[in-house]
């Protein structure tokens, strides 16, 4: 039961960006629409997911003096195994999301469950955490993007949605935007669990 709350606790209760909010700079640059969303979130859960493990199964052999030099060197790795991936087989996609990609290495959140998880718990712990994290962060900001993309261009992963006679609100496009439906998730989110917990 332990380990199904490993994974579950990033989607809602500890979600990245709605809960804890790091990675906000990510999911504001790349949530203009679904499809960019989307393939932010599954290249950071490909990091995430992977970092964990692996700096789970090293834990007991690296000294503490140079833990942080070496989780950066492992994250960087598998940064640089996404984006090269990214650009091979699916250009568009890269250039769309740019430097937001390799900037995945100084994600608060990869370094920061690195450090507080991933070092201190064993593999299928640090699995489940990872994973539990890369759905929650995927499912937010993919959900901020369709939100943005359907208000600011009547479009959801660029199929038409709403008919030719929407005027499209150009402000959730730009930075504001995502801030507002950030703001907005974040009250939804804390008026279920308040709810919850109410009952």
């Amino acid at each position: 039961m332990k380990l199904v709350q490993q994974f579950t606790k990033g989607i809602l209760r500890e979600n990245p960006i709605l809960i804890i909010m790091l990675g906000l700079c990510a999911a504001l640059a790349c949530s203009t629409n679904a499809t960019d969303a989307l393939g932010m979130g599954i290249a950071f859960s490909f990091v995430m997911t992977c970092s964990n493990v692996v700096i789970a199964l090293i834990r007991k052999w690296v000294p503490g003096q140079i833990r942080i030099p070496v989780f950066i060197t492992i994250i960087s790795t598998f940064v640089t195994i996404v984006d090269y991936t990214m650009k091979a087989y699916a250009p568009l996609l890269s250039r769309s999301l740019g430097v937001f990609v390799p900037l995945i290495v100084v994600n608060c959140i990869v370094m920061g469950r690195a450090e507080a998880f991933a070092s201190k718990n064993s593999v299928p712990a640090s699995l489940l955490d990872g994973m539990g994290m890369s759905v929650g962060f995927t499912l937010i900001i993919t959900l901020i993007g369709a939100i943005r993309e359907v208000l600011g261009n009547g479009t959801v992963f660029g199929q038409i949605l709403l008919p030719a006679s929407y005027q499209p609100f150009l402000f959730f496009i730009l930075p504001p935007g995502a801030f507002l439906v950030i703001g907005f998730l974040m009250a939804a989110q804390k008026r279920l669990f308040q709810k919850g917990g109410a009952k």
